[in-house]
């Protein structure tokens, strides 16, 4: 039995509900999300909150960049999720669990976590950036998750799929796969979709173009 971290909707959203990726500072996306999440959050068997949509589990959902190309993902039918399966993506994460309340952040540690038990990376602290919080209500996945999007720089480290048996890619162009994003039959998961559309990863690359 797995239990997850589910924050009830109307605390985490307590106005208007964001469709998309929504971009967000470090200090607003604490502000407005993280420290609620922390502060009403609480454990709740995974199959229950997986039908129970007035409550939203946060998902860390990291994609990992070198220069102007992002890992790309396909998920395996091995997979658990099936509602996911052939899907590709370009985040990779996963769901808080209670290990995940050791010494530290509960989000930092998930992420860590997830990062290191799907890819294979040097034993060393990872620079992650904060993107924003990404939200679709549309679907019956994003109904009950919300994803929390960091950016990894993985320019200087190497990087493999640790989980081949559920996963298989490579990197790839952010140019390609922004122009795949675009096709009205998308090959992507929902959030990895709306992440390319919304442009966000390539201000990062305008950046450290014009660092």
């Amino acid at each position: 039995m797995e239990f997850v971290w589910v924050v009830p909707r109307q605390h985490l959203f307590p106005e208007a509900t964001p469709h998309g990726l929504l971009a967000l500072e470090p200090q607003e996306l604490e502000c407005r999300f993280l420290a609620p999440a922390r502060e009403h959050g609480f454990f709740i068997e995974r199959r229950y909150a997986e039908s129970h949509p007035e409550y939203k589990q946060p998902i860390p959902y990291v994609a990992v960049c070198r220069g102007d190309a992002v890992l790309c993902l396909t998920r395996l039918s091995s997979q658990g999720e099936k509602r996911l399966h052939g899907k590709r993506s370009i985040g990779v994460g996963g769901h808080i669990n209670p290990c995940d309340l050791a010494e530290g952040d509960l989000f930092a540690n998930a992420c860590s976590r997830e990062l290191h038990e799907e890819l294979v990376l040097p034993e060393m602290p990872l620079q992650l950036t904060p993107v924003g919080l990404l939200n679709d209500d549309t679907t019956a996945v994003g109904a009950v998750h919300v994803g929390l999007v960091y950016r990894l720089d993985a320019s200087d480290i190497q990087v493999a799929i640790r989980e081949t048996s559920a996963m298989a890619g490579d990197f790839e162009s952010l140019a390609g796969l922004r122009g795949l994003a675009a096709a009205p039959e998308s090959p992507f998961e929902t959030w990895s979709n709306l992440l390319l559309r919304s442009g966000a990863l390539d201000c990062f690359k305008q950046v450290a173009v014009n660092a």
